[in-house]
C-alpha cells in the first residue's frame, strides 16, 4: 500500500472512531507513521485530506450503486436508492456530515457522481411519462430532501428519534416530483407539463433532429412546462 493510501486509511479509521467528528493532522501522521510535511505535500492541507477521506468512504457506497442492476421499475430503484443513502449516512455519520453538512471548503468528487447516478434513474422515469419536472430539477429536489432528513437523524437524534421519518419524507418527496395518473391523462391538471417533460427526456436519444434543433425544442418544452406551472 502506498503512502497516500495508508494516510487515507488511518484518517478514515480515526474519523469513524472520533467522538467529535474531527481529526487532527498530527494524530493522522502518527497513526500512518509519516511526518506532517508528507501529508501536506500529498493533500495540501487538512481540508484537502478530509475531502479525500470523504471520497474514499463514499466510494464504498457509490461502488454499490455503480454495480447495482437496474430493475424494470425505475421508481423501485429510486426508493431503494433513497433508503440505501439514509442507511449509509447513519453508518458513517462523520463522513456524511463532512460531505453534506458544508463543513469542507473543497467539495469532494463524490457529490457530483452521486447526483449523476440519481439523474440517471430520474431520466428513466421521465422517459416513461412519470415525472412532472425535468430530471435535473427532480435530482436536486430529491438529494436535498434525502440529505436533509439524513442530517437531521445524525445531528438531532433527540428531535428525530424514529428513523422511519426517512420513509415518510421519501414518500412525500416522491409525490412532489412524480406525475399523478390523473395529471398525465389528457385534460389532467398537469397533462401538458408532464408531456413536455416526457418528450424532453426522449430528445437526447433521438437522431431525427440536429443539436441546434434539439436545443430549440428543449427551450420550447421548458416554456410550456413553466407556463403550465404558472397557470
Amino acid at each position: 500500500m502506498d503512502t497516500r493510501s495508508v494516510i487515507l486509511e488511518r484518517a478514515a479509521e480515526l474519523l469513524a472512531s472520533s467522538s467529535s467528528g474531527d481529526v487532527s493532522t498530527r494524530a493522522v501522521c502518527e497513526a500512518a507513521g509519516v511526518g506532517q510535511p508528507v501529508l501536506y505535500r500529498l493533500f495540501g492541507d487538512k481540508d484537502g485530506l478530509l475531502a479525500a477521506v470523504v471520497d474514499r468512504v463514499w466510494d464504498e457506497y457509490l461502488s454499490m450503486k455503480r454495480a447495482a442492476r437496474a430493475s424494470a421499475d425505475p421508481l423501485e430503484d429510486l426508493r431503494r436508492g433513497w433508503d440505501n443513502h439514509t442507511a449509509f449516512a447513519l453508518a458513517h455519520p462523520h463522513a456524511y456530515r463532512l460531505l453534506f453538512g458544508g463543513a469542507l471548503a473543497s467539495m469532494p468528487e463524490a457529490v457530483d457522481e452521486a447526483m449523476g447516478l440519481l439523474r440517471g434513474i430520474l431520466e428513466r422515469l421521465a422517459a416513461q411519462g412519470r415525472l412532472r419536472m425535468p430530471p435535473e430539477d427532480a435530482a436536486r429536489f430529491v438529494m436535498a430532501a434525502n440529505s436533509g432528513v439524513s442530517l437531521g437523524l445524525i445531528l438531532r437524534p433527540d428531535s428525530y428519534p424514529d428513523p422511519s421519518i426517512s420513509t415518510d419524507a421519501r414518500d412525500a418527496a416522491f409525490r412532489a416530483i412524480l406525475a399523478d395518473t390523473d395529471d398525465s391523462e389528457p385534460g389532467g391538471a398537469d397533462a401538458a407539463g408532464v408531456a413536455a417533460t416526457t418528450l424532453r427526456a426522449h430528445l437526447t436519444e433521438s437522431d431525427a433532429l440536429t443539436a441546434g434543433e434539439k436545443a430549440l425544442m428543449r427551450e420550447w418544452l421548458e416554456r410550456i412546462r413553466r407556463r403550465r406551472r404558472a397557470d
